[in-house]
C-alpha cells in the first residue's frame, strides 16, 4: 500500500515496487476473547483513504475501525497514543471508533453545503457541511455510521438496509451523495445534504449486490453481485441503461478507469473482465487460472475466486485480489509502504 501525498498520488512508475519500502504496520492490539473459535477481531478486509490523503481508515477488528491521521510521524501513525516512541506529543492521534456491530465496508468523502436541490427546504435542514471529511462505515446489520474524521464525533446512522451494508462509495463529485450495497439485493442512494434522507432505491436482478462504483463525473453507477450481475445505471434519470452478460459466477467488485472509458470486474469465476461501459462489449479477459477453466468448473467451486480489484490512478494498471489457496496471516494488520 502506497503512502499518500496530500494531494494525490503520481502517476506510478514501472521501478515503483522494487524501491517500496515499509513505513509501519496497523495491527490491532485486541483480538477479542474467542479470537482463536470464533475470529472475532478478523474483520480487517476493509480500508479507505481520504481524497486528500489526510486520513486513513481501516477495520481493525472487533466491530471497530482505527482512523489514522497521515500528515504526521510514522510513529504516530501506527500507536494509539498522543504521543510517539520519542516523547513528542502528536498533533493528531489515531482514533479507535466503536461501530457496535460488524464492519463490513468503509468509505471517506468530503463535501460542501450547496442550496438546496429541487424539492429541499433548508429550513429544515439539522446538518450542515462545510468543508468536512466524513467517514462512512457499513456494518452487518444494515446499518450506517457516519462519522467526523476531524472530531471522531459520530454525525448520523443511516437506517434502511436489511441485511449486511457490502460496500460504499461517495461521489466523486463532492455533492455528499453516498451510494450503499447491501445484501438485502437493493443499492441505496443517501443525500448528506438533505440530512442523509435515503433518495432513491435501486433494484437489480441480484439477490446480493456485492459491490458498486461511480464513474468519475458521477452520471453512471455500476453495481455488481450474485446470479453473475453486472448493471449500469444511469444516475439523472436513476434508470438502468445497460446490464452486461459475460460473467460464469457471482461478481465481486467493479471499478471505473480514471477517464470513465472503461469497468471492470472481479468475479467467482477467477476472471477480471474490462468492459466498455457505454456499449457493453467485453474489451479484454484477465485471468487467474491458464489455460482459462472450463465454464462448469468457473462457475462453481473453484478456488480462485477473485475477491477485489484496485485501478491505479493513472489507469494503466490493475491489481486483484483473490483466493489462491495460500495460508493467510493469523491475526489481522494492514501493512503501510511507502515507495
Amino acid at each position: 500500500m502506497r503512502q499518500r501525498s496530500n494531494s494525490s498520488f503520481r502517476a506510478a512508475q514501472s521501478d515503483d515496487i522494487d524501491h517500496a519500502k515499509s513505513v509501519g504496520v496497523l495491527q490491532s492490539t485486541n483480538h477479542g476473547p474467542h479470537f482463536g473459535l470464533v475470529k472475532t477481531g478478523s474483520e480487517t478486509w476493509s480500508c479507505a483513504w481520504s481524497p486528500d490523503g489526510l486520513y486513513f481508515a481501516w477495520s481493525s477488528g472487533n466491530r471497530k475501525v482505527h482512523l489514522v491521521p497521515w500528515n504526521q510521524s510514522k510513529q504516530c501513525l501506527v500507536r494509539d497514543d498522543p504521543y510517539d516512541t520519542e516523547g513528542r506529543r502528536c498533533d493528531q492521534p489515531a482514533r479507535v471508533l466503536d461501530c457496535g456491530d460488524y464492519v463490513w465496508s468503509l468509505d471517506i468523502g468530503t463535501g460542501h453545503s450547496y442550496p438546496s436541490r429541487k424539492g429541499q427546504s433548508s429550513l429544515w435542514r439539522r446538518f450542515s457541511f462545510s468543508d468536512e471529511i466524513i467517514l462512512a462505515v457499513g456494518l452487518q446489520k444494515g446499518h450506517i455510521k457516519l462519522w467526523d474524521c476531524r472530531t471522531g464525533q459520530l454525525l448520523m446512522e443511516l437506517l434502511d438496509h436489511k441485511d449486511i451494508v457490502r460496500n460504499l462509495h461517495f461521489a466523486p463529485d463532492h455533492s455528499l451523495l453516498l451510494v450503499s450495497a447491501s445484501r438485502d439485493g437493493t443499492l441505496k442512494l443517501w443525500d448528506l445534504n438533505d440530512d442523509g434522507n435515503m433518495m432513491k432505491t435501486l433494484r437489480g436482478d441480484a439477490k446480493w449486490v456485492n459491490g458498486c462504483a461511480w464513474s468519475p463525473d458521477a452520471t453512471m453507477l455500476a453495481g455488481v453481485g450474485n446470479f453473475k450481475s453486472v448493471i449500469i445505471w444511469d444516475m439523472k434519470l436513476k434508470t438502468i441503461v445497460r446490464k452486461l452478460v459475460g460473467h460464469l459466477h457471482d461478481v465481486s467488485a467493479c471499478k471505473f478507469s480514471p477517464d470513465g472509458a472503461l469497468l471492470a470486474t472481479a468475479s467467482f469465476d477467477t476472471r477480471v473482465i474490462i468492459w466498455d461501459p457505454y456499449i457493453g462489449d467485453i474489451l479484454l479477459q484477465l485471468h487467474h487460472l491458464y489455460p482459462p477453466p472450463s465454464p462448469i468448473f468457473a462457475g462453481g467451486a473453484n478456488d480462485h475466486y477473485v475477491r477485489g480489484l484496485s485501478v491505479s490512478c493513472d489507469g494503466l494498471h490493475l491489481s486483484t485480489v483473490a483466493e489462491d489457496g495460500r495460508k493467510k496471516s493469523e491475526f489481522p494488520a494492514i501493512i503501510i509502504v511507502a515507495s
